[in-house]
């Protein structure tokens, strides 16, 4: 039995949307297959590669796991709404000057994914690499911390080195290095 539509509403990229899903449609399906928002990838499906990174009122999560349901009256921010092709976001900016993607299937979650650590360790959110997790303020980002924080994000073609680089310099342009 196909359980009855739920109503949704989700702003995505500032512009809100209603909708009316089934509570099984995930936050992936719903941006991609409802709202035509591209830049979120469908990688594994299950949570293990990263290519789906959206940030979720100011978190990141993986869509491809999240129901859309759960998420309603969500701000939702999808590369797509870190900056455009004329006016590109620091972390977008910084992916193209280091040259930190190859074939750019995963490039639209890694960027999320960076925006949202670069937030939690100005938070002071510590990670598992963390040498002192009960200081306050922000963390600093060491190489092994941004390893560590964004190793939930594959990149096929191993362009792991540029994007550290490309972290790295954002990093230290918000005070974090």
């Amino acid at each position: 039995m196909v359980p009855p539509p739920v109503p949704t509403r989700l702003t995505v990229n500032g512009q809100e949307h209603r909708l009316e899903l089934d509570p099984r449609v995930s936050v992936l399906d719903a941006l991609r297959d409802r709202l035509g928002v591209t830049s979120v990838k469908k990688g594994c499906d299950h949570g293990q590669c990263g290519a789906c990174t959206v940030i979720a009122d100011g978190r990141r999560i993986l869509s491809c796991l999240a129901l859309a349901v759960s998420y309603d009256g969500a701000e939702v921010t999808t590369a797509e709404g870190l900056g455009t092709v004329e006016d590109l976001g620091e972390v977008q900016e910084a992916f193209v000057e280091r040259d930190a993607l190859q074939c750019g299937y995963c490039t639209p979650g890694q960027i999320c994914s960076a925006e949202g650590m670069l937030t939690e360790a100005r938070e002071g959110m510590p990670s598992h690499v963390t040498s002192d997790v009960s200081a306050q303020g922000p963390v600093r980002l060491t190489a092994e911390e941004i390893r560590e924080r964004m190793s939930g994000n594959l990149c096929r073609c191993g362009a792991y080195d540029h994007i550290l680089a490309a972290i790295t310099d954002v990093a230290r342009a918000r005070g974090l290095v």
